[in-house]
Formats: C-alpha cells, structure tokens, sequence
C-alpha cells in the first residue's frame, strides 16, 4: 500500500514522528505536503480535508494518514494503526497498549515542548509572549524535562529484555518518538540537554542506537529530513536556554 502523509510543508513538526515509522520501515509513502503543486500535491491538495469537504471522518488538523480509502488523524492514533503493518510493535496485546500508553506520553511531552515557546496562545507571534516564555522555559528545563525523560529511563531499566528498547527488547515506534523528541530538545535547548542527559544514560544510548539503523541513518542524511528551525515544533531560542 502506498500511504499518504498530509503535513505542513517546511518544517518537521508533528508529521515527522510519522515520518520516521514510515522510512525506518522502508514503507511506500508520500509527503504530500512537500510535493510539487503542479503534480497536485501540495497545500491545495489538503484544503479539502482540512475543510470538512471531504467525508465522513474529517481531520481536526494535521499530520493525517490516508491509507486507500481510510483517514487517520492524530500522531498517536497514527502510529496505533501503522505498527502492527510495519513490525513496529510487538504482537501481543498488552504489549500495543503499552506503546501506544508511551506515545501518548510522549505526545504530552511534546505539547509541554511547543507551549515553552507559545505558552499563552499559539495564534501569537513569540515576540508577543517572549517573557512569560521565559518564565515557562525556567520550569519546563528544571522540573518537566527531567521528569519525563527520568520515566523513560526507568522504563528502559526495567525493561524484562534488556534496556536496549522501550517494549520487550524490539523496536517500536515509541522508540522511534522518544529519538525524535530528544533530538528536537536538543536543538531548541542544547545547553540545558547536555547538563540534563547526564542523567539519562540509557535513554541517550537508544537514541544513539535508533540514529544508527540503517534506514534511520539514510533519512538523516538525505534531504527529505527537514531541518529543524523556528517555525516547528523544537525552536532555539537562545535567551529560553539557560
């Protein structure tokens, strides 16, 4: 099947936790969003969806998953319906809900990311929120980064397989997210990462080892890995980064 990724254009942002669950397992997809208009991709090849003209089941917003005749909405409930179809979750079914209980985590750490920078209203530029983002940023690097990257920590420690990944030894896309999350911390905040990761061993030895995956690696290095920068999700400022 070929599937079809419907994401802003330019920038990483949610659509990549989609992404790298598609490239790592070499799935046929496209990224809509980045296409060439003139090949009917592009925005205007999702002003449809986002309109409410296409029915039944219509997105709230993006990234959005066609799979044939079937839309899936959410970067959780996205990779709930991928795992099982790429081999990134494990059979057994306690094992799916508990990747899907780590990305959902996952997903509220990244919201807890984004509102660093935009902690009052996201319809308002940085520049109009700039201090109380200052302040956000001084609690989110103390006490919230911390603590969620402290759980997956232990979640890899506990691990009855080994620590090598989050869920019974193999990789899932929860392993996948987690490297994504960190990378993007730390970009927009790699002073307070590198005194933070001190702590994490484990939780840097996996983002090492997903980086490292032959697919993983190749995205990395070709130019369909969008680099990260202020219009996403992970944005440095450097006056946030203390």
């Amino acid at each position: 099947m070929r599937y079809e990724l419907h994401y802003w254009p330019t920038i990483q942002g949610r659509g990549e936790f989609v992404r790298l669950a598609l490239e790592e397992a070499g799935a046929d997809y496209i990224d809509v969003g980045n296409g060439s208009e003139e090949e009917g991709l592009g925005i205007p090849a999702m002003e449809p969806y986002l309109s409410g003209e296409v029915t039944p089941f219509p997105p709230f917003a993006m990234p959005f998953l066609k799979a044939g005749d079937l839309i899936v909405s959410h970067v959780a409930n996205i990779l709930q319906f991928l795992g099982p179809r790429l081999g990134l979750v494990p059979n057994d079914e306690a094992l799916r809900l508990w990747t899907h209980s780590l990305q959902l985590t996952l997903a509220d750490f990244v919201s807890e990311a984004h509102d660093m920078h935009h902690p009052i209203a996201s319809s308002l530029y940085y520049e109009d929120q700039h201090v109380e983002a200052k302040r956000r940023a001084e609690f989110f690097i103390k006490e919230r980064i911390p603590k969620f990257l402290d759980y997956f920590e232990h979640v890899l420690e506990g691990s009855p397989k080994g620590d090598t990944y989050l869920v019974d030894g193999m990789l899932t896309y929860a392993d996948l997210s987690l490297f994504q999350v960190v990378s993007g911390l730390r970009y927009a905040l790699p002073q307070a990462m590198q005194r933070i990761e001190v702590d994490m061993p484990r939780v840097v030895i996996l983002v090492e080892r997903v980086a490292q995956r032959p697919n993983i690696a190749a995205y990395l290095a070709s130019d369909r890995r969008l680099p990260l920068n202020e219009s996403g999700i992970f944005r440095h400022y450097p006056e946030l980064d203390e």
